[in-house]
Parts: C-alpha cells; sequence; structure tokens
C-alpha cells in the first residue's frame, strides 16, 4: 500500500531544513540497501502485438515529427558504435525497474539509499541481465551527487560495467558557470543511488520496435510524443517500453545534477534552480524506460539519460534544433514491471 501526500509531509520537511538536513549527514551506514528489507512488487504490463504498436506510433508520431519511419526490426549490434552499449540486443525476459524515487532525493537527500545493482539482479535470479536506463549515480564513488546513465551486463557472475556518470565541474561552481565531467564506472563498482528507471533484459538480438524520427514540428519532445500516442491509444492498459535512441544530428537541452542541495527543494521551481542546464551536440546515446500510466505503484512516466564518446551527458529534456535533428530509437515492449524500494510518502516535484 503506497501513501501518496503531495503535500502533507512534504511541508513538514521544508520547514526544519537545518535539523533535517543535519540528519542526512550522520546516516547510520553507507553499505547498499538489502533487498530481502525493502518492497519489491511486480504488475503486469498490457503486451500488445509489436506489430501494432508499430502502426499505432507510424500514425501518431506525424503530429511531432514531419519525417517518420516506424517497424519491427532486427536491432543491430548494439555493442558497435555508435551505440556502445553492453549487450548486443534488448529483448529475453524484457520487464522494467523502477528503484526508489524522487522522494529520496527532494526536498533533502537521503543519502543511505544505495543499491547495487549486480546484487539485485542476483535477488530477482537474472544470471545473465542487461540493465540500462537512466538513475542517480553512486555518489559515495566521486564523493559527489552525479547522474548515472546506467549500461550494464552481467553474465554468470561477470560484470561488463558500461555505465556512465556525469558531474558538474568544478564541484561547487555557480549555475551558469560550470561545466560537466564525463567518467565511465569500473567493473566493480555496481551501485546507484535514490533512484532509477531501467529496462532489465537478457541483452539478446531479437525483434524490436524501431523508430526513426526527424524534423520536429511539434511541442513534445521524442519519448513524450512515443508514450502520449501510446497512451492516447491504449487508455487504462498500461504499456511499458524500454530501451535506447540515438540523438543521430542536432543539439538537446540536458541536465547535470549538482552536489547535494544543503537547503530544502520544495517546489519544481526549486529543483529549476538547483539544476544546471547545457546544450549538448550529437551523436549521443540515450537509455531508458517508459510507461503509459504509474500502474498503482507511483511510477516515473519517462526517464532517459544520454552519454556520448564526446564527453557529453546527463537527463535528456527535448531537442534545441528542431529542423535538424534526427532520432533513432531500439525498444522493447516490456512484460513487466518491478517497483524496487517506493517511498511511503511521496510527492510529483522533480519529475520531468
Amino acid at each position: 500500500m503506497y501513501k501518496v501526500t503531495m503535500y502533507g509531509a512534504l511541508l513538514l520537511v521544508c520547514m526544519p531544513v537545518v535539523a533535517v538536513y543535519a540528519a542526512t549527514l550522520t546516516a547510520p551506514s553507507m553499505s547498499s540497501v538489502d533487498y530481502n528489507k525493502v518492497p519489491i512488487v511486480e504488475k503486469p504490463l498490457y503486451q500488445p502485438p509489436l506489430q501494432e504498436v508499430v502502426d499505432v506510433l507510424s500514425s501518431g508520431l506525424t503530429s511531432t515529427f514531419e519525417e517518420v519511419q516506424v517497424s519491427v526490426a532486427d536491432s543491430p549490434d548494439l555493442t558497435q558504435p555508435p551505440y556502445n552499449l553492453t549487450a548486443p540486443g534488448l529483448t529475453g525476459n524484457a520487464k522494467l525497474v523502477e528503484i526508489g524515487g524522487p522522494p529520496y532525493l527532494l526536498p533533502l537527500v537521503q543519502r543511505d539509499k544505495l543499491y547495487d545493482l549486480a546484487a539485485l539482479a542476483r535477488h530477482l535470479r537474472r544470471p545473465r541481465a542487461l540493465l540500462a536506463g537512466a538513475g542517480a549515480g553512486p555518489w559515495p564513488h566521486i564523493s559527489v551527487n552525479c547522474e548515472g546513465i546506467i549500461n550494464l551486463s552481467i553474465r554468470d557472475g561477470v560484470v561488463d560495467q558500461g555505465t556512465r556518470i556525469v558531474s558538474v565541474e568544478p564541484v561547487g561552481a555557480a549555475k551558469g558557470q560550470s561545466g560537466y565531467l564525463q567518467r565511465r564506472l569500473p567493473n566493480n563498482e555496481t551501485r546507484t543511488a535514490l533512484l532509477g528507471n531501467y529496462l532489465l533484459s537478457e541483452g539478446k538480438p531479437g525483434k524490436v520496435i524501431k523508430v526513426v524520427a526527424k524534423k520536429r514540428i511539434g511541442p513534445l519532445n521524442f519519448i513524450t510524443a512515443i508514450r502520449e500516442t501510446l497512451k492516447n491509444h491504449y487508455g487504462d492498459k498500461v504499456v511499458g517500453l524500454g530501451g535506447m535512441f540515438m540523438l543521430q544530428a542536432g543539439k538537446v537541452k540536458f541536465h547535470v545534477m549538482p552536489d547535494f542541495s544543503a537547503t530544502a527543494l520544495c517546489s519544481d521551481a526549486d529543483v529549476d534552480a538547483w539544476l544546471h542546464y547545457f546544450e549538448m551536440n550529437a551523436p549521443i546515446t540515450n537509455v531508458g524506460t517508459l510507461v503509459t500510466g504509474d500502474h498503482g505503484l507511483d511510477l516515473r512516466v519517462q526517464h532517459f539519460h544520454g552519454f556520448s564518446a564526446h564527453g557529453s551527458g546527463g537527463h535528456y529534456h527535448y531537442d534545441t534544433t528542431p529542423a535538424d535533428v534526427h532520432y533513432e530509437g531500439y525498444f522493447v515492449v516490456a512484460e513487466s514491471v518491478i517497483r524496487v524500494d517506493a517511498p511511503q510518502e511521496t510527492h510529483v516535484i522533480g519529475r520531468d
């Protein structure tokens, strides 16, 4: 049972700012969450046939993009450039996983919310797994908050860690005067923090939904256009997609989180003032998930992060050069969603 309180507990936290923040600095342990001691709930998702999804998107995306091509296709080898994932495909027992949530970051951070993704795969009895998506990076690894672009494969206990993290540089720089730094995690660092939305599959080659879209003519971003098109067609039947898309051409607006705020962030305006925004250039590989409803699990309905060979990366918002933009996406329809350690008290802040 999830207690959804948009304002009650939030207002209590936003009032005694100093006392609550002091408690977060003295978290009793920096060990990862024990999955035997947190709630884990799995619910099935509606799985329409791939060709049906293709037909729905082929029609619906034309209001957002001038050129649209959607098909059922064999994915290319996604380990190769420019994709650079750690598994060749996206298929095989595909599910969505949402860990934690924005209430563990906002209004004030709960630093003890660390999650070991390799341990999660073991807990879920997935000896062969691809985990790919958007989350908060493992802040203890670099001693500062960071974005996580999760790209992790496990084969019978052997980790291939392709995850990148992106942090504001220099640490503590004022908004508008900062840059960012992308780093790749080593194989022995498999943690994430606070929140995340991931595709979990066997990473096998196979049939996927391929979406190519060029020249944006509508107001929605690429992922929102896909999600809204599916939602409008399927209504109360909750459909979930996971996968990746390439920004092949154009520029995009991304954000990178700075270090944790010492003062409570109590509104979307507060979050917007805290985040650092950058315009970034193609090519960029983006990974994440979308669902057409929260399925009674307080889900984040869309979340994609990107990384690149040229060092750009962070949280995808939208393209800034609509006439030039070129997207190429590969997605699987998920069987179910696994909700891990959902906050008992939640809010809707910081979910853009």
